[in-house]
């Protein structure tokens, strides 16, 4: 069975990229084997895999150098899943091949226009990498929403002249996506306390991964 690949991908740094990453990666090896590819120079998936005081659910490598989508589905095939935590970065290596290795890229965004405007090249670099992989899908996560707060008109002016979908699920601001990085581990090892955020990333992968 092919391995099923998902990008995170943003080229604003402070998006969430890695929480949404591992968290996701954590939550597919509860249903295959699953490894996380640690694009970012500065190692921030490996850094979480390896302080925490229980083994991290997924497999964590980081990649560096050149390489494109054929090795890497080479490289990895033996798993059902592969997440691909890119750095923040559009002109970057990593994140140009990512998007034409991967089947799906996930695009989290804060609630601000002012976030969303700042990735307004990504939707030109979509569509450029569907050149080489027609079958790319891509959807905006929103990511560290308040439970209690609507989206701005601004906001939703914002996500329509994106032009990229938005998905239904999405990710709250809670104190336990910080805890699991903190703590090296994924909300889904947190017990009650990661609760609510195990819903979460599990509404993603049914709506747009496990499907």
């Amino acid at each position: 069975m092919a391995t099923r690949v998902t990008a995170i991908i943003n080229q604003k740094g402070g998006a969430g990229k890695t929480t949404l990453s591992m968290n996701l990666a954590a939550g597919l090896a509860r249903r295959a084997e699953t490894v996380v590819i640690d694009l970012d120079p500065q190692g921030s998936s490996l850094q979480w895999a390896s302080q925490g005081s229980a083994p991290f659910p997924a497999t964590v490598k980081q990649i560096s150098g050149r390489w494109d989508a054929r090795t890497l589905h080479q490289n990895y095939r033996n798993y059902r899943y592969m997440v691909l935590d890119c750095p923040p970065s559009l002109d970057s290596h990593a994140t140009l091949q990512a998007l034409r290795a991967c089947d799906l890229a996930l695009i989290p965004v804060l609630p601000s226009p002012v976030d969303l405007w700042a990735s307004l090249r990504l939707p030109q670099e979509i569509e450029a990498a569907r050149r080489d992989n027609p079958n790319l899908r891509a959807y905006l996560v929103l990511n560290q929403q308040e439970p209690k707060n609507a989206l701005s008109a601004a906001m939703h002016e914002a996500l329509a002249e994106f032009g990229i979908p938005v998905l239904t699920a999405v990710v709250r601001r809670r104190a336990a996506y910080r805890s699991a990085a903190l703590e090296g581990v994924s909300v889904y090892q947190m017990g009650r306390r990661g609760a609510p955020a195990v819903d979460e990333i599990e509404s993603i992968i049914d709506e747009v991964i496990a499907s």
